[in-house]
């Protein structure tokens, strides 16, 4: 039992925990400005709202929790010392990411081309700004899978100390939290 107590801590470190909290006091101010305007002009964001693809979003949810869970397996296989093995789940992570962030360019390429941007409307303002501030979200978080992954390849990390690795998965995990938060709020809720 004591031993199990030892080996319980917190994952990551303390600062990226600080960091996180701020994140998402920021995201949670933005999805209360947007559900709080939802409600008081909830004409113009039901209409706006239909100019939206559904399925567009449900692709984004996928590509970003795929990508959760390829980092959340790759902390497990580090665990076991296979450092290559996590590299290549961080990659495919990567992967997953990058196609969230194809799908999403191409989205605004589509919604910027029908002259729906950021000046078009109140909901517009805020769909461009709260999945534009999680779009740079996603691109850090990008960044950091590499990171990873070029640290797994090296065999920079072990078995004993993983809160390097457990930090950036840490992250990741948030802006998948926020985005299924997002999901619903921006894309499905009347």
């Amino acid at each position: 039992m004591a031993e199990t107590l030892a080996r319980k801590h917190l994952p990551g470190d303390l600062a990226v925990w600080f960091f996180i909290l701020a994140e998402l006091s920021v995201f949670a101010a933005l999805i209360i400005a947007f559900g709080v305007t939802q409600i008081l002009r909830s004409d113009m964001f039901h209409s706006s709202r239909e100019a939206l693809n559904t399925s567009t979003s449900l692709y984004l949810t996928i590509s970003l929790l795929s990508a959760g869970g390829f980092a959340a397996l790759a902390v497990a296989t580090v665990r076991r010392g296979q450092q290559r093995a996590a590299a290549f789940l961080l990659l495919s992570a990567l992967a997953s990411a990058a196609v969230y962030v194809l799908i999403k360019l191409a989205e605004y390429k589509h919604l910027a081309g029908l002259g729906l941007d950021l000046s078009y409307n109140t909901f517009f303002t805020l769909y461009w700004l709260v999945t534009g501030f999680h779009f740079l979200h996603v691109l850090l978080g990008m960044l950091i899978l590499g990171f990873m992954a070029l640290r797994c390849w090296r065999l920079e990390y072990q078995a004993e100390n993983l809160s390097g690795l457990e930090a950036g998965v840490i992250y990741w995990h948030m802006v998948d939290l926020v985005w299924v938060i997002l999901f619903p709020v921006i894309y499905v809720l009347h």
